[in-house]
């Protein structure tokens, strides 16, 4: 292999990768519709139940409510399965903050549980270990799209009497066992903010089975109203969290290409996890072989030989940067934010509530730190949509970043 080009030589990638979002005039046609019909918010609209009903069944789901962004689906999921001040919430601390955050802002605790070094997830092997008494949910995080495995988060939620909310919010179309992420637990949460695989540039949606949480979520959603009930009669704690048409236009016309998009960053996934995962010291996420769709949202793998070697990741994404593969470090862990870095007398808003302390500061999760300080090297979903050349030429960077390591000593 020639001279890095971090280094002077030339790029192992030739061009660019598909920007995004992907759209073309049926977008732009969808939104002026919705201008034209002068009919733009949600209440009596058309769009948004439409895609509601589309989407919900498309995961495997009854019932669909739109909210504004994922943050507030999160939110909502939470408190429509009875979340209260006080209650504890298993979560992963190797995520976006909105896992956590959302947890805290219905007044309950987050407890960071740590995560499996291969699949970026959960480890359920640790989740049991944190119940106690005052733990009342799950909240099962699909990282990169790849889906959690929801076999032994449902069986530990059924033995202990917790509710699962699943986190999906990388996870369009994604399934377990072929059945669609966010129907599996008790209420699923997705995003469409900019980055994501189903996009209306802000916009989430909480999907489930159960009709009596559907209609908590709607009524949360709806300035806590009750459906067929008074215009001015408020029988739930709610706030105005409904989607526009505009958003919900665009996505039904984002929707029509999912299926073939989702597939093809399968397709590129599983090609480009061979041919890295063939290199010494490069290990991509490991896929279950439960996993019968991932989304790929984020294409995450390992680097491994910092110990040994003395090149730290950080100078493997500098190179990889340089050859033309766009990388990054992904996560660090959520109780080092600044939000949760609180002292062991301290605690979220829900302490009042609480009755214990909850030490983050001190916290040392040894895999979460271990990914997001030393080995964790994330690729985006665009990259998944190139052609067939350019996964190759992703795959010629690694290779020759990895041949040529010696280069970025010192």
């Amino acid at each position: 292999m020639s001279k890095l080009a971090i280094n002077g030589g030339s790029k192992a990638v030739t061009g660019g990768y598909p920007g995004w979002p992907i759209w073309d005039e049926s977008d732009v046609q969808a939104v002026v519709d919705v201008v034209r019909s002068g009919h733009w918010w949600s209440v009596g609209g058309a769009k948004v139940p439409e895609f509601e009903r589309t989407f919900a069944e498309y995961q495997g789901a009854k019932y669909g409510v739109c909210v504004p962004n994922g943050t507030i689906s999160l939110l909502v999921a939470l408190q429509a399965v009875g979340i209260k001040a006080g209650d504890e919430v298993i979560v992963t601390p190797y995520t976006f903050i909105a896992s956590a955050s959302a947890i805290v802002q219905a007044n309950a605790i987050p407890v960071f549980v740590d995560v499996d070094l291969e699949t970026f997830n959960i480890d359920p092997k640790q989740i049991e270990a944190a119940i106690t008494d005052k733990t009342k949910a799950i909240m099962a995080v699909h990282i990169g799209g790849m889906p959690a495995d929801m076999d032994a988060i449902m069986d530990i939620a059924g033995r202990h009497n917790l509710k699962v909310i699943e986190d999906a919010a990388q996870a369009h179309g994604a399934s377990w066992k072929g059945r669609g992420v966010g129907s599996i637990g008790d209420i699923g949460s997705f995003s469409f903010q900019a980055s994501k695989n189903l996009t209306s540039g802000e916009g989430g949606i909480v999907i489930t089975s159960d009709q009596d949480i559907a209609d908590i979520a709607w009524s949360i959603h709806n300035v806590g109203r009750k459906k067929g009930g008074a215009w001015y009669e408020h029988l739930v704690l709610g706030c105005n969290y409904r989607m526009t048409e505009f958003q919900a236009a665009i996505l039904l016309n984002q929707f029509k290409k999912l299926d073939a998009e989702t597939k093809l960053r399968n397709e590129n996934g599983q090609y480009l996890a061979a041919r890295i995962g063939k290199i010494d010291g490069i290990v991509p996420q490991k896929r279950d072989e439960r996993v019968t769709s991932h989304a790929y949202h984020i294409f995450p793998l390992r680097y491994t030989l910092g110990d040994t070697n003395g090149v730290h990741r950080d100078k493997i994404l500098q190179a990889l940067n340089a050859e033309g593969v766009p990388s990054s470090l992904g996560y660090l862990p959520l109780y080092r934010a600044g939000t949760f870095e609180l002292s062991p007398d301290e605690c979220p808003m829900g302490c009042r509530f609480y009755g214990r302390t909850q030490d983050y500061q001190n916290m040392n999760l040894a895999n979460c730190e271990r990914l997001s300080d030393h080995e964790s090297i994330w690729l985006s979903q665009n990259m998944m949509l190139a052609d067939r050349g350019r996964i190759d030429e992703i795959a010629d960077a690694f290779e020759k970043v990895m041949e040529n390591i010696d280069e970025l000593k010192g």
